[in-house]
């Protein structure tokens, strides 16, 4: 009776058996596949309207900034020496309606800035997900290698979108902390003198003096900005020169002695480690300008065993970097450095103690051949 199982009936139940699971994994495989690609579908339909609504906001945005622009241009009739009370009411009322429609317009900037970074992150997420409904689709082991790298090129491409929305939100608020509140100073300092111009002559001219110190100091800060935000000089003066010019820019601005000890070869490094590093020693001059009221600065660069380092160093006040530490993403100059040595591999630290100055490092590993 043992030979009866290797007949072909005896070996129906096992055939049938084998049948059944593996029919349950067809079933399971194609389960995963329709479950991902609704998954892709309904994403991408959220995404869609998404981006309807956010057009929609920014052509509010744009109405909204032509109405300031319009009311900006008007003659401005102003009666706070008629002695007329409906008059000074009325204009009191205009007065109000044109600084609501200003601070509108700077809440939708600041939101159109997030939405545009969501609207990113959800269509990085719809091509990931397509992505990965065509990995199950096809049925080409292969693809393996293919696949994995393309994950490696999507985690990439995640962690510059997050790069990026960090960059923004710090620029954001500090261009809302900055200049905008500087700027939305100087318009009622521009109102205050319309109405005592015809009145009291001595004190619009101490007003007008007051108001252009305030213009002449945020131009400077507008400046910053700028350099941060335009395309770096890598390709025409090299990182060596770069850094230089970011090093006079901070001398011209602060009038401290800033100097540079650059004897790292910038070549070494890949356009990606040398923007990284560019952006990581203006944050830094920035960070000393502001905070630390140093008398000097350093910038160095050196080759330390396998390491490439540029170092900032200042002799200003210092302080408890436990302390800021513990402020997480609130410190947005700190969280910025981070994230971008972060993206490139490299190591980042900030050593400082208060009254002792402060020393910001970054070293980029790049191999023993640039000993």
């Amino acid at each position: 009776m043992r030979d009866g199982s290797y007949t072909p009936n005896g070996m129906d139940p096992a055939r049938g058996a084998a049948e059944s699971r593996d029919s349950r994994f067809d079933e399971l495989y194609a389960e995963a596949k329709s479950t991902l690609g609704y998954g892709a579908n309904n994403l991408r339909s959220v995404t869609e309207r998404y981006r309807e609504a956010y057009h929609d906001t920014l052509g509010r945005w744009h109405r909204l900034r032509d109405q300031v622009e319009i009311a900006d241009r008007a003659p401005m009739s102003r009666s706070g020496g008629s002695g007329d009370p409906a008059a000074a009411a009325e204009a009191g009322a205009e007065d109000a309606r044109q600084r609501a429609l200003r601070a509108e317009v700077e809440r939708l900037t600041a939101d159109l800035g997030r939405h545009q970074q969501e609207l990113s992150k959800l269509e990085l997420s719809v091509r990931s997900m397509e992505n990965a409904w065509l990995f199950l689709e096809r049925g080409d082991a292969s693809l393996l290698a293919e696949v994995a790298d393309a994950s490696l090129q999507t985690d990439m491409q995640m962690r510059i979108v997050q790069a990026q929305e960090a960059e923004r939100s710090r620029l954001a608020q500090e261009v809302h902390d900055g200049p905008a509140q500087a700027l939305s100073n100087a318009i009622f300092q521009v109102e205050y003198i319309e109405r005592v111009l015809t009145e009291d002559v001595r004190m619009a001219a101490s007003e007008l003096h007051f108001l252009r110190e305030i213009l002449r100091r945020e131009l400077g800060e507008v400046r910053t900005f700028i350099s941060q935000l335009r395309p770096p000089l890598l390709d025409e003066l090299g990182l060596d020169g770069s850094i230089v010019d970011a090093v006079e820019s901070m001398a011209a601005l602060t009038g401290a002695t800033v100097v540079t000890e650059l004897t790292a070869p910038g070549e070494s490094l890949n356009p990606t480690q040398q923007t990284a590093v560019l952006r990581i020693v203006q944050e830094a001059l920035q960070n000393v300008r502001k905070h630390a009221s140093a008398s000097r600065t350093v910038v160095s660069t050196h080759v330390e065993s396998s390491d490439w380092i540029v170092e900032i160093t200042d002799d200003g006040r210092g302080f408890e970097v436990g302390a800021v530490a513990a402020r997480g993403r609130r410190n947005f100059g700190l969280q910025f450095m981070r994230e971008r040595a972060e993206l490139i591999g490299a190591k980042f630290e900030v050593r400082s103690r208060p009254g002792g100055g402060t020393v910001v490092s970054l070293s980029i590993p790049v191999g023993e051949e640039n000993e």
